[in-house]
């Protein structure tokens, strides 16, 4: 198999455009469930977003210096692509204060509850965010203070708020679905 900083170089220097469909290939299946949950699940605006970093990252490819993988470099660019995205909707309000953040959870429709990627998409955007990068794709505290222009400690408390709010949402959507008439 061909090594992405090789299929970079092809791309670069020869504007090969198989070694771009499989740097597309190899790195859309981990990049677009991000972006879909950074959105909050809306699968449209996901689509678009992960077009708008693929086409960021194709005039950004000669500025690839291989400091990171590939993989990183590209979920840096489809992380800015997504706030861009938030902004542009309003979406966006950048960290959240911790301490403020009120979540109303809609009521549950007899039979039905919040599942984990709903809970995770009703999360203001910041805590989203950290949570998506911090527990779903693995990044430490340390890289998404630098991602996202933050100090570590911001990092840290938007994670124990988003875990806290999610669990919360579960916890009670858990007590209403099993709540017995008296």
């Amino acid at each position: 198999m061909t090594a992405d900083a090789d299929l970079v170089e092809a791309v670069v220097s020869d504007g090969d455009e198989v070694a771009f469909r499989e740097l597309y290939r190899r790195h859309t299946p981990r990049l677009y469930p991000l972006v879909l949950r950074l959105v909050g699940g809306a699968e449209m605006d996901a689509e678009d977003v992960v077009q708008e970093a693929w086409i960021r990252a194709a005039a950004g490819l000669k500025r690839f210096r291989g400091d990171s993988s590939f993989g990183t470099w590209l979920i840096a660019i489809g992380l800015n692509a997504a706030r861009d995205h938030l902004r542009r909707r309003g979406r966006w309000g950048g960290m959240e204060d911790v301490d403020q953040i009120e979540i109303a959870v809609p009521p549950a429709m007899h039979g039905h509850r919040v599942d984990l990627e709903r809970a995770i998409g009703m999360l203001p955007p910041g805590c989203r965010t950290v949570l998506v990068l911090h527990d779903v794709q693995g990044f430490t505290h340390e890289e998404i203070a630098r991602q996202l222009g933050i100090a570590v400690g911001t990092s840290k408390s938007q994670l124990f708020a988003a875990r806290r709010t999610v669990r919360g949402l579960l916890d009670e959507t858990r007590e209403k679905t099993h709540a017995r008439p008296g």
